[in-house]
């Protein structure tokens, strides 16, 4: 048999064994545990839920992506209320740092063999990082199997079955680490089911830049222009908090050469984002149907983000 024939029959496998996972969801708060794929097959993924009293199977299904506390307990807590007033099933998916370093989780598996021992300083009294970029190591995987962008859409399925929901799309909010999933995502899966995708402050984004390399830009990554259209065409929501700015203290914020171009606070990379994005679209005559919402008097807080974007969505 064909090696590549072999390997995609694997992979199928793989993927359907994960979908048709059998799982029960009771009423109120709980959590259900997952393997990851690709290398990460015997790793555990914890998935926080809350299934409102008053859940259909037309009730909407909404992935959180929690920040780099991986903490998607307390990102469940945050959308309760929500769920139970909008009939909203959220789902929050903790991956373990001991098994999903920084190039695993905020950089999806993009990178492998990524070095942080060296060419990393803390500001004291402050919560900046410096990288120096000409001392980091690491390498592109082209594996996209070893991407964590795939669980998402499993996750959904996984869902849909247990519960007989009739949704064939799901909505995403990710606040900080999981702002720069959620819009890597995008650019990565333009083809998942996501449907509203809010990417809520996040420290440093990947620009649809072929002059620039992963993680800033997308020059080393072979990316062709026509999954940029599809990516450009999905509903992204650059969800930023008009105090997310110089002045915030909270949360890590990510300090290089490269990254500084793109800005100096959370607010302002993400408006360089979305203007970058939109100019390209112009110059290469792409739909762009993303959307940028400032969010008044909040900074990098994910409940009361969390709260603006429960409005957003289902208000």
């Amino acid at each position: 048999m064909n090696y590549k024939l072999f390997l995609l029959i694997i992979a199928l496998f793989i993927t359907h064994t994960s979908f048709t996972q059998k799982i029960e969801l009771n009423s109120g708060s709980g959590f259900f545990k997952i393997n990851g794929i690709g290398k990460h097959q015997n790793d555990s993924i914890t998935i926080f839920y809350h299934k409102p009293i008053n859940f259909t199977q037309s009730s909407k299904i909404l992935i959180v992506v929690p920040g780099a506390g991986r903490n998607g307990d307390s990102y469940r807590d945050s959308w309760i209320k929500t769920s139970e007033k909008h009939s909203v099933l959220i789902l929050s998916p903790s991956y373990p740092e001991k098994d999903y370093n920084y190039g695993d989780y905020h950089l999806g598996g993009v990178v492998k063999d990524l070095d942080l021992s060296k060419g990393v300083s803390f500001k004291k009294g402050t919560n900046q990082v410096h990288i120096d970029e000409d001392v980091i190591e690491y390498t592109i995987e082209t594996n996209n199997a070893n991407w964590i962008f795939n669980d998402f859409d499993r996750i959904f399925e996984i869902v849909k079955n247990s519960t007989n929901s009739n949704q064939k799309k799901y909505d995403m909010f990710g606040h900080s680490a999981g702002g720069q999933i959620l819009h890597r995502f995008v650019l990565f899966q333009p083809n998942s089911k996501a449907d509203r995708i809010l990417a809520s402050n996040a420290g440093t984004y990947t620009l649809p830049d072929f002059e620039t390399s992963y993680p800033f830009g997308i020059e080393n990554l072979n990316i062709p222009k026509k999954q940029l259209k599809r990516s450009f065409n999905k509903k992204l929501v650059l969800f930023l908090g008009e105090l997310d700015n110089i002045l915030e203290t909270r949360g890590r914020m990510l300090r290089s050469k490269t990254a500084d171009k793109q800005g100096t606070s959370r607010i302002e990379r993400g408006k360089n984002f979305y203007s970058f994005s939109k100019e390209l679209t112009k110059t290469s005559e792409m739909t762009f149907n993303w959307e940028l919402k400032i969010v008044p008097n909040v900074g990098h807080d994910q409940k009361k983000m969390a709260k603006a974007a429960a409005k957003y969505l289902y208000e």
